[in-house]
């Protein structure tokens, strides 16, 4: 019986990771998920977050997501997203900015289209400065 699942996270840009796993963690619509070998098959949605693998031999390696689909088989997951990128590859002064430039926006607009469009890029911006703290954490220990 394996213990480990092969594990395939991918952007519009480029595959960001491929290897095995023995656990893989992401934020879906209803909540936290915590995928292992043989679980059963599953399709949902992410939401913008992070997306934590541990290989084989326990290494943590953690991503960020703008959000995208995650597909459960019982030896693959498959993580589909618009954008993705190694938490450590994140840079914090920019997300810094997009959120600020972001809340600015909230603060200026009225048109509900131009409030939804601040809103989904001010989420974005936090998740990827939530990402770099749990990295942050996961490194002092």
């Amino acid at each position: 019986m394996s213990h480990t699942l092969r594990v395939d996270i991918v952007s519009a840009e480029a595959e960001i990771f491929s290897g095995e796993a023995q656990l893989v963690v992401a934020t879906g619509e209803m909540g936290e998920l915590g995928i292992a070998p043989r679980h059963a098959p599953l399709i949902t949605r992410l939401k913008p977050g992070h997306v934590d693998v541990v290989l084989g031999n326990g290494e943590r390696q953690q991503f960020w997501v703008s959000g995208g689909i995650l597909e459960v088989q019982p030896q693959v997951v498959t993580v589909l997203a618009d954008t993705a990128a190694r938490a450590s590859d994140l840079d914090e002064a920019a997300a810094q900015r997009a959120k600020q430039e972001a809340e600015d926006a909230l603060a200026n607009r009225t048109d509900a289209v131009e409030i939804a469009e601040a809103q989904a890029k001010l989420a974005e911006a936090i998740t990827q400065l939530q990402a770099l703290e749990r990295l942050r954490k996961t490194l002092k220990h």
